[in-house]
């Protein structure tokens, strides 16, 4: 069994490692494809280093674009690569253009696809995400689902029980192997000279946000409102989208503490001391979740109702009030609640199941 594992964002590097970790410790035969679709591979290989990740082989540096246009530009790379290595299985993750790019190409070449945390939907086509993330499960030959929820969404949507595989979410197996790692390294707390638990941590650059000026205005203002009532500084390491479309709209917020993006270790530590984490995320609403850090969402919706569930996250809106009312809650919250994404094996188990299958 011959792997190809395609990475398209810092969060695909994040939560594909321990998958990465378990095919190294095995000596399994794989490679890994990097499109660029964020940032160009020498700005990510910071991630892969901290994550002691073995390098990408092949570096398709797609950079920025319209959907059509890079999701076109990764599937043209993508294709080209699968004919010369000529694997035997595709392993995405998520819900990227990367993703849905990777798993079409190889799909077309009759190569199987593995979808690492399927099952995920919103239920909202504003979100190209939730475009990407349903045509690739329905392309797919493993879905990898983190929950039983996420399973009985595959099932409802017709998708063959055996191709479906419960095995808890890989971000668990990240945040438990390197949480002691960057509360060892280099003290970001220091460096920003914040004491645990008296911050509030924001993360805000999901398209329909940032891209809507109405929207983007709105939550912004509800920030400077928590802050006020709270006097707790908010950082916000902010996203390079995100800052760009806060001054083509010349929005200034008054009371935000706007910081440089920062690497995983650094955004880990961030989390875990944080009083309360604001996000538009869905990879953040399951960290605060496994954290145990109360979790405020800036959308309308969520992929992550387990979060909703067990008490962990509350979905306010973008509407200003309802920003600080809900952070108010959050606030009041015990939070005692029992994490939902699985006991941190979940790289082990796509392994397993894949050269299981592989084998018989």
């Amino acid at each position: 069994m011959r792997i190809a594992i395609i990475l398209g964002t810092r969060p695909e590097i994040i939560k594909m490692a321990p998958v990465i970790r378990e095919l190294e410790g095995g000596g399994r035969e794989y490679f890994i494809l990097h499109t660029g679709q964020h940032y160009s591979y020498n700005l990510d290989k910071v991630f892969f280093e901290q994550l002691k990740l073995p390098q990408a082989k092949y570096n398709l540096e797609v950079g920025s674009g319209s959907h059509a246009e890079q999701t076109a530009k990764i599937l043209i790379g993508v294709e080209r690569v699968l004919l010369e290595e000529n694997p035997d299985l595709v392993l995405v993750e998520g819900d990227t253009n990367s993703v849905l790019a990777g798993a079409l190409a190889a799909s077309k070449l009759h190569i199987k696809v593995g979808h690492v945390e399927a099952g995920l939907r919103s239920y909202d086509r504003q979100m190209p995400e939730e475009t990407n993330r349903t045509l690739t499960d329905h392309c797919s030959d493993y879905l990898f689902a983190p929950t039983e929820k996420a399973k009985a969404i595959l099932l409802g949507e017709g998708i063959p029980q055996e191709k479906i595989f419960v095995t808890g979410n890989t971000i668990v197996d990240t945040v438990y192997q390197n949480l002691e790692i960057a509360k060892e390294t280099e003290n970001t707390l220091n460096t920003l000279h914040l004491a645990p638990r008296e911050y509030f941590l924001v993360t805000l650059h999901r398209q329909e946000n940032v891209d809507n000026l109405a929207r983007f205005a709105s939550i912004l203002e509800g920030l400077d409102k928590v802050a006020i009532e709270f006097y707790l500084p908010i950082i916000y390491p902010i996203h390079p989208r995100s800052r760009k479309m806060m001054a083509e709209f010349d929005l200034q917020p008054k009371k935000l503490r706007l910081v440089e993006p920062v690497d995983f270790l650094s955004f880990l530590q961030l989390e875990s001391s944080a009083r309360l984490i604001l996000t538009d995320s869905g990879g953040v609403q399951e960290e605060a979740c496994i954290l145990g850090v109360p979790c405020v969402t800036l959308r309308d919706n969520t992929e992550r109702p387990e979060t909703l569930e067990v008490g962990s996250n509350i979905l306010a809106g973008v509407l200003p009030n309802r920003i600080l009312e809900h952070t108010r809650l959050m606030l009041n919250k015990e939070n005692n609640w029992v994490n939902p994404f699985g006991d941190g094996t979940a790289g082990k188990k796509i392994v397993k199941i894949i050269m299981e299958d592989s084998d018989g």
